[in-house]
């Protein structure tokens, strides 16, 4: 059984090759001034210099099956000019050259994403089963595997014709800026000449045809040197029929070594040879198919435009081992190492080569750069990869055509499958957040810097920017939180029991947006919402108690012991803030509450008060389309318990308390994908506040906030990290200022800021392939904000009457007056200065 080249002629008659036409019109010139001016040319058989451009036109009819094309070369390069000094430091490495131009596989199979990623195909072995190399190109210089051999003979490798070179040009030229390059322009060529001794010789200028012949046992025999000098691909731009059990076997062994073999669909395409079923591969091909299973890949022909090339096989049963790649008018021929450029009736021309076996070459150098990146994988991985990422073509999906697409290098080199973080196999997608920020944090994690290996489903290793996907909270809305109110409350008060129920009527009670309405029933949505109850109660002379639904136990806690603290010693009513916070009230990030308790006992001018709550935590920013549809935030659980103490002291009163907040999932409010291992936080804040008269009618008070926060660590997390936060307020308040009852108040504040501390994560910086392990390094984020949040507000408020209302009752109310102003809002540096008013009627009967 013998096999022949796999290449594409015109005018021939053997059996599995194409039938392109050849004209001599000029081809128009196309519109990239870039790029070369190419013309068809067929033997001329001029005397002299025109015998030459004959002989090589013929060469191209013997292995070209679109045709014998010839382009003018570009005019050479004028000398570069000298440097100037000193020397600027080396630019990127830029492939846009003349030489990558010329070159029909790597711009259009997108080659130069892997060289830009330093993948060239540096110690990898291509193995070349075919007529020969010439040894002596400079395209192959110091790159010719020294275990390549004649495996028919004892001839040496360099060939009788030019098929093997050309095969081994488009996989692995040199990138030495002169003619073309290869796919894998650094990879070892390890030629191994299979053609039976004087098959190569009978071309003539009467009969262009290429006659080499090739041997199974031949072949066999080249299969097992490339897997014994560890090739990782072998090329076989061979067809003809089926395979001896020799050659099976050679093929399967080498599938069992973890190489691929890559192999030309045939060239029967146009249907001429009526043996050759053109919508299936050529036979040889099938053979190898089923000898090699996943590790083999059948490669066809497209041009320029991604069209399958008339003279290609096409995918037919093997659909799911079809690649197509670019195989139509390739750059170039060469003559003793050089392009070879002809002159025709006083113009110069480059011949071009079109064949399945040009195609094939694509794909064994795109083996090549995986294998030099990925050095894990095994071949069938490798060929698994190719196919799946082919770009599709044809009918969409794994067709009879196309097969599984068209080779694309830029594809195959991207992350297959889910994304895990290298050392914690915890899943992490492309598009996930990494980190939602807090109002704590301000601004910085919008300068977050952090960075891992994530690895694909076939375990390759990429280096991920984690911090890219960090964000920081959005600006917390306090003047829409001082409009919007949640609704309204109707209280009842006794003398041992009060009771107090929050009810709303709007759409944005309780921040549920217009969307809330859509996933109500009409009756309901019509109808009052409870947002919130208290229910407080006497239960001894200096004892108290209460639970409140949907209010904080802080508020709660403050309600109580009203009648042990009034009276003249108590201190004078503050005007209601409704923009600039007070310390102590803050926890950095926004929070719900669902169930609080609180009991307080009096011992005399002393007061212990003891609360719990559990609530929900509000992330700062929407992760998701639903949270944007819906305006309703992702939440997390929340656990507090607070022990204060208070004490009179004349007309003034101090308060100091200690505060334990336990977050599930959360860390001060800001989100931390999983795969960071941060799976809740613990922070103890201590609290301290002052008030008292400092003249008649005038009130001074200040409150400030300390705390610690500490992350529940896993496995990434390093000891040591740990959050300190501060925040502070300070009030002057007026009662009587323009009338007996009215009050006016000024407060400057800042609220609760990361004052320092931050993260230590343990993450992946490298991946080991051998060992198959994460090489960690530990990195520090800081989430401390640049900025610094500072505001100032002045409050009036006064209440008034209305006269009479319905059935007799009398109308009153109260109205309230806010300015204010505050510098870096939200904590970002970068924030402009932003100032408001709030102006607010209330009334009842």
């Amino acid at each position: 059984m013998t096999a022949r080249p796999d290449t594409a002629r015109p005018g021939t008659a053997r059996p599995d090759v194409g039938h392109p036409d050849i004209g001599r019109s000029p081809v128009a010139p196309t519109p990239d001034p870039r790029a070369p001016v190419r013309w068809r040319c067929t033997p001329t058989g001029k005397a002299g210099r025109g015998a030459l451009a004959a002989l090589a036109c013929a060469a191209l009819a013997a292995c070209g099956g679109g045709g014998v094309v010839s382009t003018p070369p570009p005019p050479p390069p004028p000398p570069p000019p000298p440097p100037p000094p000193p020397p600027p430091p080396p630019p990127p490495t830029n492939f846009d050259t003349a030489e990558f131009r010329r070159s029909d596989g790597p711009a259009f199979h997108g080659a130069d994403s892997a060289w830009r990623d330093g993948f060239t195909g540096e110690g990898q072995v291509i193995a070349v089963v075919d007529s020969g190399l010439d040894s002596d190109s400079p395209e192959f210089a110091g790159r010719v595997h020294p275990a390549s051999q004649d495996v028919a003979g004892s001839r040496g490798i360099d060939p009788e014709d030019d098929h093997g070179t050309n095969v081994s040009l488009v996989a692995a030229a040199a990138r030495n800026g002169d003619g073309v390059l290869g796919i894998a322009f650094e990879a070892q060529v390890l030629a191994l000449r299979a053609d039976l001794p004087g098959s190569c010789a009978g071309d003539t200028l009467a009969d262009p045809t290429l006659s080499c012949r090739f041997a199974d046992n031949d072949i066999a025999r080249g299969i097992d040197v490339a897997v014994a000098n560890g090739a990782k691909a072998v090329n076989l731009s061979l067809g003809g029929g089926g395979i001896s059990r020799e050659l099976f076997d050679a093929v399967r062994r080498a599938s069992d070594a973890g190489l691929v073999i890559v192999v030309a669909a045939g060239n029967g395409g146009d249907g001429s040879d009526p043996d050759i079923d053109p919508f299936e591969p050529d036979p040889f091909a099938q053979a190898l198919a089923d000898a090699g299973g996943a590790n083999v890949i059948i490669v066809g022909s497209v041009d320029d435009a991604g069209t399958i090339s008339a003279f290609s096989n096409r995918a037919g049963s093997f659909a799911a081992s079809y690649l197509a790649a670019r195989g139509e008018a390739i750059c170039c021929v060469y003559d003793n190492g050089d392009l070879f450029i002809e002159t025709i009736d006083g113009q110069q021309f480059v011949t071009l080569f079109s064949g399945t076996s040009f195609a094939a070459p694509q794909v064994s150098g795109a083996v090549a750069l995986l294998a030099e990146a990925f050095p894990n994988l095994s071949g069938a991985d490798i060929a698994e990869i190719l196919l799946t990422s082919a770009r599709d073509a044809g009918t969409g999906g794994v067709d009879a055509i196309y097969g599984r697409g068209i080779l694309d290098i830029a594809a195959a080199f991207a992350p297959q499958g889910t994304t895990t973080l290298a050392g914690s196999g915890v899943a992490l997608a492309a598009g996930e957040d990494i980190a939602v920020g807090s109002a704590a944090m301000g601004d910085a994690l919008g300068a977050m810097r952090l960075t891992s290996v994530v690895l694909d489903r076939y375990e390759r290793a990429y280096r991920r920017d984690l911090g890219g996907r960090a964000r920081a909270a959005a600006q917390v809305r306090r003047l829409a939180g001082a409009v919007e109110r949640p609704g309204f409350t109707r209280a009842a008060v006794g003398e041992a029991m009060s009771f107090a129920l929050t009810l709303g009527e709007t759409e944005r009670a309780a921040g549920l947006q217009w969307s809330r309405e859509l996933r109500l029933a009409p009756e309901e949505a019509d109808g009052p919402r409870v947002l919130a109850a208290r229910v407080t109660g006497r239960l001894g002379d200096d004892l108290e108690a209460g639970f409140a639904l949907g209010q904080g136990a802080l508020g709660l806690a403050r309600g109580l012991g009203g009648g042990a603290r009034g009276g003249a010693g108590k201190p004078p009513a503050r005007p209601a803030f409704q923009i600039a916070p007070e310390a102590g009230l803050d926890e950095g990030f926004t929070v719900s509450s669902d169930l609080a308790v609180a009991a307080r006992q009096g011992l005399g001018a002393w007061g212990i008060t003891l609360s719990a709550e559990r609530g929900r935590a509000w992330l700062g920013e929407n992760r998701r389309a639903e949270e944007v549809i819906y305006g309703l935030p992702e939440t997390r659980a929340t656990t507090s318990i607070a022990l204060a103490a208070d004490r009179r002291f004349g007309s003034a009163e101090a308060r100091l308390s200690a505060t334990w907040l336990a977050e599930e999932e959360t860390l001060l409010g800001a989100h931390f994908h999983r795969a960071l291992g941060i799976s809740g936080a613990d922070t103890v804040f201590i609290d301290g506040a002052l008030a008292g008269e400092v003249a008649p009618g005038w009130s001074l008070s200040g409150a400030v906030r300390g705390g610690i926060t500490r992350p529940r660590a896993g496995a990434l997390l390093g000891e040591g990290s740990a959050l300190v936060t501060q925040g502070w307020s300070l009030d002057l308040a007026k009662t009587g200022a323009l009338g007996a009852a009215d009050r006016i108040g000024f407060r400057l504040s800042q609220p609760l800021r990361v004052e320092g501390g931050g993260l230590d994560f343990d993450l992946a910086t490298g991946w080991d392939y051998a060992s198959r392990s994460p090489v960690v390094a530990r990195q520090a984020v800081s989430l401390e904000p640049a900025g610094r949040e500072v505001m100032g507000e002045m409050a009036w408020a006064t209440p008034f009457a209305l006269g009479q209302g319905p059935w007799g009752a009398r109308a009153f109310g109260n109205a309230t007056v806010s300015l204010f102003y505050r510098i870096q809002p939200g904590h970002f540096a970068d924030a402009p200065a932003d100032a408001g008013a709030v102006v607010s009627v209330s009334a009842g009967f």
